[in-house]
């Protein structure tokens, strides 16, 4: 991905509010203009991990947490469907700290009046194409 099209990505990601934390990569230069809270950058070929409140660990343990679920669970997510893992594992990442119990109930008031049909997951007319981690 070129550097252009990773700010462009992340422009359309994430709220111009935001502070952006990164490791050194060069084509993350340049991103904090774009933000409010600028852009915040941690060495890690120094083996600099954290400073102060700058980090990016919990990006790192998000990224894993969909990286043990493809490699644990799923094997294979289609391009097609890849924002309904992606929110899976956002709920679960969103909800760690709380009880069991807790995670329950915010599912199942997240179900109320909604309705997925068979049909359309399995639409051909849209790629239903597959990647690897």
């Amino acid at each position: 991905m070129s550097a252009d099209s990773l700010k462009g990505a992340i422009k359309n990601a994430v709220d111009s509010s935001s502070t952006i934390m990164t490791d050194e990569w060069p084509s993350y230069h340049g991103i904090g203009k774009e933000f409010d809270g600028g852009h915040h950058v941690i060495k890690h070929k120094d083996k600099i991990y954290v400073d102060g409140d700058i980090h990016t660990n919990t990006a790192e343990s998000f990224f894993s947490l969909i990286k043990r679920g493809f490699v644990g669970t799923f094997h294979k997510m289609s391009k097609k469907h890849l924002h309904r893992y992606v929110d899976e594992f956002t709920f679960r990442w969103n909800h760690r700290k709380v009880t069991d119990e807790e995670r329950r109930e915010e599912a199942l008031a997240r179900f109320v009046g909604k309705r997925l049909a068979y049909k359309e997951p399995i639409n051909s007319k849209q790629s239903n194409e597959s990647f690897t981690v």
